[in-house]
């Protein structure tokens, strides 16, 4: 396992949240995730700016989705 996220997205109509957790597979360090967007767009900017916050979980991340995309 290189990493692993979980993460529910939950919108009552004015406010998207999304929480969940990342693990990374490597060295086993765990993040808790709580993001909030007032727009799907705003919730995608923000958790990509969550992301590159956490270098190594974001590496890590990043490197999953590509060999998911070969």
């Amino acid at each position: 396992m290189v990493a692993r996220m979980v993460v529910e997205i939950r919108s009552d109509g004015s406010r998207t949240i999304a929480r969940g957790a990342a693990e990374d597979g490597a060295t086993g360090e765990k993040v808790a995730i709580r993001i909030e967007g007032s727009t799907p767009l705003a919730l995608a900017l923000s958790m990509m700016k969550t992301m590159s916050a956490i270098p190594s979980l974001a590496r890590t991340a990043l490197k999953a989705l590509r060999r998911g995309n070969d």
